[in-house]
């Protein structure tokens, strides 16, 4: 469902920057030029106005964290917001993998309109999200809030791709898929570890890095608002916990997902120092005054892999099944949010951008239409305010949609040539087919993939 409308000016002008940003290099100039004079529609900020702190792990599976029944590996901060704030139980990643979830969360549109429809590798480099892309960092910037990313961008190589070209006034971190935890080299053997947009080396473990920028970067702006985002790359492989060393060389040869065979311990020692880090961030918050002035929200970029729990969800990263995209979220707001819930809304990562500006007070007159929703009713009610929304998923030649509790799943891995409908309010396994009793309700949905595919483009690259 959209919920901004966008204005005349703004929908011609759109129009002409997505045909400059498919043909020509006019798209990055023009781009930043309509920001400037469009998305200048936010009130001032204030000293009042509310902090927000996105943090995104990376392959964290459903069933990876404690308060979602991980008994195995401890996340004491993540559970301590959840048991003060809401925990989502229908919570979903726009994506299966790492760059469409990315891009959708940037910009509060389903990537496959931004062109970003699958992992940004080494072969795509060309690729990255358009210029011309309304961000949520853009749009925060233009308020007068100080922006930041610390960690994982994954939306394009090049330095014209890099996020302070997309609203950030602070980068550190890499551009690629992942790095080594210690070097920071990229699975292709490169260098990538980033000040802004110059490669610049500094030592450290990722994860501690996130953190420590993140604390300093919170405490220089205690006196102003700012938006924060933290894309951690913990567990994502190379599988490295903070007492490893370094593994990856430039142009030398070793293992992708890291050495070590004790993957699981591994896995448990990142999640671990990930949680570890969040509750430095907690701290630096209340030291500074404004744990009650921050809204934070942590959530996964999509299902984990086969090393990690999607909490008996069919499928894994990747695939369209319920392990792929329902994702732990919890969103901690102190004495603004409902204190220790369960809140079953259907929601996805497309809708942080549109919540954040409605609880930051902003106009979003000149926005574009945004697919994601305003979650800030259930936010402060725990409530579900939706139950019939339709959201829809495309990996490849995979495609899913949801509405209401209904889910079509569509040439996923394990399925045969036809499609498969699921209940999930009695069937979150996906283990029931019931396709055969609801042929109706199959063709009706299909029909709407099928208009969805029309509406937002291919859901792969062009080979």
């Amino acid at each position: 469902m959209q919920i901004f409308k966008k204005t005349l000016l703004y929908k011609s002008k759109l129009n002409i920057l997505q045909f400059l940003s498919r043909n020509c290099w006019l798209s990055f100039i023009m781009g930043g030029v309509f920001l400037v004079n469009s998305v200048c529609m936010a009130q001032n900020a204030t000293n009042e106005s509310p902090n927000f702190i996105i943090i995104m792990a990376d392959d964290l599976g459903y069933g990876d964290i404690g308060c979602y029944g991980n008994q195995r590996i401890e996340t004491t901060h993540i559970d301590r917001m959840a048991k003060a704030g809401v925990r989502f139980t229908d919570f979903h990643s726009s994506g299966t993998v790492c760059s469409p979830t990315r891009c959708g969360l940037m910009t509060g549109r389903y990537q496959q309109r931004a062109g970003i429809p699958a992992v940004v590798s080494v072969k795509h480099k060309h690729i990255g999200m358009a210029p011309a892309e309304v961000t949520f960092a853009e749009v925060f910037k233009r308020a007068g809030y100080k922006t930041a990313l610390f960690g994982k961008w994954h939306l394009g190589y090049q330095k014209k791709f890099n996020p302070v070209h997309q609203g950030f006034d602070e980068f550190r971190g890499y551009v690629s898929g992942n790095v080594d935890f210690f070097s920071h080299i990229d699975q292709s053997g490169a260098f990538d570890w980033w000040h802004g947009d110059q490669l610049k080396d500094e030592k450290g473990y990722t994860t501690h890095l996130i953190t420590q920028h993140a604390v300093d970067f919170i405490k220089r702006n205690k006196e102003q608002p700012f938006c924060l985002y933290l894309a951690h790359e913990a567990p994502h492989y190379p599988y490295q916990g903070p007492g490893d060393q370094a593994e990856r060389t430039v142009g030398g040869k070793f293992k992708t997902q890291g050495a070590r065979k004790d993957i699981a311990k591994a896995y448990k020692e990142m999640v671990e120092e990930m949680d570890k880090g969040i509750g430095e961030v907690l701290a630096a918050l209340k030291e500074s005054g404004i744990e009650r002035k921050t809204m934070i929200w942590f959530f996964s970029d999509n299902g984990a892999n086969q090393h990690g729990d999607n909490g008996g969800l069919r499928g894994h990263k990747g695939s369209v099944w319920e392990g792929g995209h329902r994702v732990p979220a919890v969103a901690y707001w102190p004495g603004k949010f409902a204190e220790g819930v369960e809140c079953d809304q259907l929601s996805i990562t497309l809708d942080v951008f549109p919540t954040m500006v409605k609880l930051a007070g902003l106009k979003s007159d000149s926005l574009p239409d945004l697919d994601g929703i305003d979650l800030s009713q259930a936010l402060k009610s725990g409530k579900a305010f939706q139950p019939e929304r339709t959201l829809f998923w495309g990996s490849g030649n995979q495609r899913a949609m949801r509405t209401g509790s209904w889910k079509v799943v569509s040439k996923a891995k394990g399925l045969g040539k036809n499609p498969a409908l699921f209940d999930l309010n009695q069937d979150r396994a996906e283990k029931h087919n019931l396709a055969k009793e609801h042929p109706e309700q199959v063709n009706r949905m299909m029909n709407a993939i099928g208009a969805w595919d029309r509406d937002v483009g291919p859901s792969s690259f062009a080979k």
